[in-house]
């Protein structure tokens, strides 16, 4: 028996079939000796008869006919440029939706948009305030007029800062760090749930899962009122439970800080006090100005809608509360200086 061949191609296959068939030869003859001259697998019997009866029709071509359906379509030029456009019009648009607008499949558009265009989809970053261009220059008019504050304290200018004392008179401040107070308000809750970050544990190999069951906070909180220098904490200041900030308790808290810095700052009223808080209502209110006022207080320039310049918020109250977390109150917070 004669050894099969291995190496063969299609055509050649159905050429041996149709010469086969032009001589006679019965489809299931034909099938026995493709077997045994290319092997089992060449052809099947039914193939066999299929080509038979294409040949019996008057079909010459040994090729595949084209398929019917959608072409396959590469990720051409042309497609390139129209995905892009369309990215481009709406940033929003999904694969499924540029495929259907260019008819074109679904796994072309993807190949397009990742791997030629480089795109990559992305959340909106969340910002707690639109800023006008009017907010904008006013950021950096008041950082300009920041930095030349510091430049003239420490000493790069002939010129030293002005500023008006408690009892009406002039006084240089020569260093704005050692009189600038800063503070703010937060709420404080009764039962702060312990952070997920803070209850990690190492764990063994052979440790079983730690779980942590999820904990609101309580509903009853007080706010707390914080002033603070370089030197650590002036005055806290806890209002009762119920009451929030409002111009009236603010002043009264700005009377309870100036006899903490009486006590705690000596000499510094008489330097003169620089006072550093955001733009909040209660701060920015009419009642407080004639307090500062009376009192000669300077304020530090703040631009508006700036949380990032507080400095309480990104340097006291977020480990303050993170040390309070896991931690429950058994009796209402009380109002102490420390």
């Amino acid at each position: 028996m004669a050894t099969p061949i291995k190496e063969w191609s299609k055509l050649e296959v159905r050429a041996v079939v149709r010469f086969l068939f032009s001589k006679g030869t019965k489809p299931s003859e034909i099938h026995k000796q493709i077997a045994e001259t290319y092997g089992e697998g060449a052809m099947s019997r039914s193939r066999v008869y299929q080509w038979c009866t294409w040949f019996g029709e008057g079909r010459t071509s040994l090729g595949d006919e084209p398929k019917s359906g959608r072409p396959k379509t590469s990720t051409n030029e042309e497609n390139t440029t129209s995905v892009d456009e369309l990215i481009r019009c709406d940033r929003r648009m999904k694969i499924r939706e540029i495929a259907l607008k260019l008819e074109i499949p679904k796994s072309t558009v993807h190949e397009i948009v990742h791997d030629t265009l480089g795109c990559r989809k992305v959340s909106a970053r969340w910002v707690p305030k639109m800023l006008t261009e009017d907010h904008k220059l006013q950021r950096v008019e008041i950082s300009q007029r920041l930095l030349h504050r510091c430049q003239q304290d420490n000493g790069d200018e002939d010129t030293t800062h002005i500023g008006v004392g408690p009892g009406g008179d002039f006084q240089a401040n020569n260093n704005l760090f050692d009189n600038l107070i800063t503070g703010d308000e937060t709420w404080v809750h009764l039962n702060t749930p312990e952070t997920k970050r803070d209850s990690m544990t190492w764990k063994h190999p052979s440790s079983p899962v730690t779980k942590k069951f999820k904990v609101q906070r309580s509903a009853a909180k007080q706010m707390a009122t914080v002033f603070w220098d370089a030197k650590g904490v002036i005055l806290l200041h806890i209002l009762p439970q119920g009451q929030c900030i409002n111009a009236a308790r603010y002043s009264s808290t700005l009377d309870r800080l100036k006899e903490a810095i009486r006590c705690k700052r000596p000499g510094l009223l008489r330097r003169g006090v620089v006072l550093q808080h955001d733009n909040a209502t209660p701060h920015s209110a009419n009642l407080t100005q004639q307090w500062l006022q009376h009192y000669g207080w300077e304020i530090l320039p703040h631009p508006a809608h700036s949380p990032d310049l507080a400095p309480s918020d990104l340097h006291l109250f977020g480990p303050l509360k993170r040390h309070l977390g896991g931690r429950l109150s058994r009796q209402k917070m009380t109002s102490s200086v420390n």
